[in-house]
């Protein structure tokens, strides 16, 4: 059953990448979303949850990897990052690299170490992922469209917020209070 779940996490993968999704949501801001979200919030637990040992060294302390993956998705999602990942093969292998790797950090760290400490690195994560998707929801303008090069698509930028808020945010929270429930278990359990 657990390996199960790890190669579930690598067939999501290959599937973000290798499925059209661009074509699916008719823009190009959603699909870049989906992307950034199935790393972080999908593949990264299910491989940490199905590789327990191949995924041991990302075992970090559970605010490192929430540190690390709020300056990876704040940064990518500065309007001069974000275009230059929009721009070409090698700005995008390195962002959604970097959201692989912040993915296994938090999700590793906060999956392994003591309930508690992982239920505030999940839920910290929660509040500053839904913070960002409620800016870009938000946003009077398109943030990326000049950056990119592209004509102005206020409700494509507005999907992909409501893409991060609607994957990202109950992932987390759901997430943390589990941790919260099994480290209130454990406490009666010891008592």
């Amino acid at each position: 059953m657990t390996r199960g779940l790890g190669y579930l996490g690598l067939t999501l993968l290959a599937g973000l990448w290798l499925l059209p999704l661009g074509r699916w949501l008719g823009a190009d801001f959603p699909h870049h979303m989906l992307r950034h979200m199935g790393l972080v919030a999908v593949v990264a637990p299910l491989l940490v949850l199905g590789f327990p040992k191949a995924t041991a060294p990302f075992a970090l302390s559970p605010l490192l990897g929430a540190v690390a993956e709020f300056a990876v998705v704040w940064g990518w999602h500065l309007p001069a990052l974000h275009g230059w990942a929009d721009g070409g093969w090698l700005g995008l292998v390195l962002e959604q690299g970097s959201f692989a790797l912040a993915g296994l950090l938090v999700w590793a760290g906060c999956l392994r170490g003591e309930p508690l400490a992982g239920a505030g690195g999940l839920l910290l994560t929660s509040m500053h992922m839904t913070l960002l998707g409620a800016l870009i929801i938000l946003a009077p303008r398109d943030l990326y469209a000049e950056i990119c090069g592209r004509a102005a698509d206020l409700s494509a930028q507005q999907l992909g917020g409501l893409l991060m808020l609607g994957i990202g945010t109950p992932i987390y929270l759901i997430a943390g209070l589990a941790l919260v429930g099994r480290a209130l278990s454990d406490r009666r359990e010891m008592a």
